[in-house]
């Protein structure tokens, strides 16, 4: 089992498994009650969609991938010229005591978030939104925005040695990471999740579709 990423999935849904839409439908419902709650303006998700084109090669990977990536951000958010190298083998990426300085902040989008289930909204809000009221069950427990997770990215990025262009991925630069994918080795995981990521968090923006976790 890992996570999976996923957008446009409620279009995908609809065409493969109604039943299934109609789980993902309540749940955006839960996802707007958090929303109003917090002043913030509804999520319509997409009932079609053209074809998203990703770059990411992976689309899913193991939950431990995106804990080293959140590490890293971690550690540039701390200190603006760090640069990752690779964990030691047996080295567990949360017990870092800056990732967990940061994490008890509860204000990093790509931290604070469930590495199972849950989604991320083509909303602008600055601070993770948590379902106040036990009458409802928020998947995940947190949601966060696109906008803010694609802004932690790209603050991130050099830290990986990955080159934006005013914060935008070139064609090159992506085929570039997904071939050190490809190796397995050094920061491959952190490139992994990076990139799938970034993809999605540019895609969700793009065409107004959540990312879903699952």
């Amino acid at each position: 089992m890992g996570l999976s990423i996923s957008i446009g999935y409620l279009a995908e849904l609809l065409e493969y498994d109604p039943e299934g839409a109609d789980w993902l439908e309540e749940s955006f419902g839960i996802v707007n009650q958090v929303l109003r709650a917090a002043g913030l303006p509804a999520h319509t998700e997409p009932r079609t969609l053209p074809p998203l084109n990703s770059r990411s090669s992976l689309c899913s990977f193991p939950y431990s991938f995106i804990h080293y990536l959140r590490r890293a951000y971690a550690r540039r958010l701390s200190d603006p010229n760090w640069l990752a190298t690779p964990l030691a083998a047996g080295e567990i990426p949360i017990a870092d005591p800056v990732f967990q300085s940061v994490s008890d902040r509860l204000e990093s989008h790509l931290i604070c978030h469930s590495d199972a289930e849950g989604f991320y909204v083509p909303i602008d809000f600055r601070k993770v939104l948590f379902a106040e009221s036990d009458e409802f069950e928020l998947p995940g427990g947190m949601l966060g925005s696109s906008y803010r997770l694609l802004e932690e990215l790209v603050l991130v990025a050099p830290a990986l040695g990955i080159t934006l262009q005013n914060g935008e991925l070139a064609d090159q630069e992506a085929a570039r990471i997904n071939s050190i994918l490809e190796s397995d080795e050094g920061l491959s995981r952190e490139y992994a999740a990076w990139l799938a990521l970034y993809e999605a968090a540019r895609l969700s923006i793009e065409h107004k579709s959540a990312i879903v976790f699952a």
